[in-house]
């Protein structure tokens, strides 16, 4: 991936050429995430994110492109406001990708920082642990959900949707890998 500054100060990234183009989530069927958690019943459990991250304080108007290695894009921000951070986990399994998180959700999320930042402006965090109810999916055919910030995600078997247990309506794809990695599950799934 490279990256390249304008004269506006945005950063733009050049994608690896295995991206996956947008027009292929328009082929697959939509489907809803509060629906997919209403009709697994006993087959959710619930997780905390607990690996730690690096962190950065977002540019205003940066939009993040999360890569997973061997899948390519798996998701875009909207343009990052004051006080958001930009997220990288550290799991070289799926290219420790970075995401956008919310400045609300941020402190609550991953609390403070264990170090200085470092030269690129990254801090460690260790996060919060808050539990999410977890979903692993079975489909065996990939499908797309509409995420909180309105984009698809493209969900295939295996793959994990997470929900936060204090608004239902924060839920999202979780690649298989990242999941292993960065989760710990506090109450396995059942059948």
């Amino acid at each position: 991936m490279t990256m390249h500054k304008t004269l506006s100060g945005l950063l733009f990234l050049t994608l690896p050429a295995f991206s996956a183009p947008a027009d292929d989530l328009q082929l697959l069927p939509v489907q809803d995430r509060s629906q997919l958690f209403a009709d697994a019943g006993k087959r959710t459990g619930i997780a905390r994110k607990t690996r730690e991250v690096l962190a950065r304080p977002a540019v205003p108007g940066e939009i993040v492109v999360t890569i997973i290695r061997g899948e390519g894009e798996e998701t875009r921000s909207k343009p990052a406001e004051a006080g958001d951070w930009v997220v990288q986990n550290i799991c070289e399994a799926t290219g420790n990708e970075e995401i956008l998180v919310k400045k609300t959700a941020f402190s609550r999320r991953y609390g403070s920082a264990l170090t200085s930042p470092d030269s690129a402006n990254r801090q460690r965090f260790r996060p919060q642990g808050e539990p999410m109810d977890y979903l692993v999916i079975t489909q065996e055919e990939p499908f797309v959900i509409i995420a909180p910030w309105g984009e698809k995600q493209r969900v295939m078997k295996g793959d994990v949707l997470l929900r936060s247990r204090h608004d239902p309506q924060d839920s999202y794809r979780i690649q298989k890998a990242a999941f292993t990695c960065t989760y710990q599950v506090i109450t396995p799934a059942g059948d």
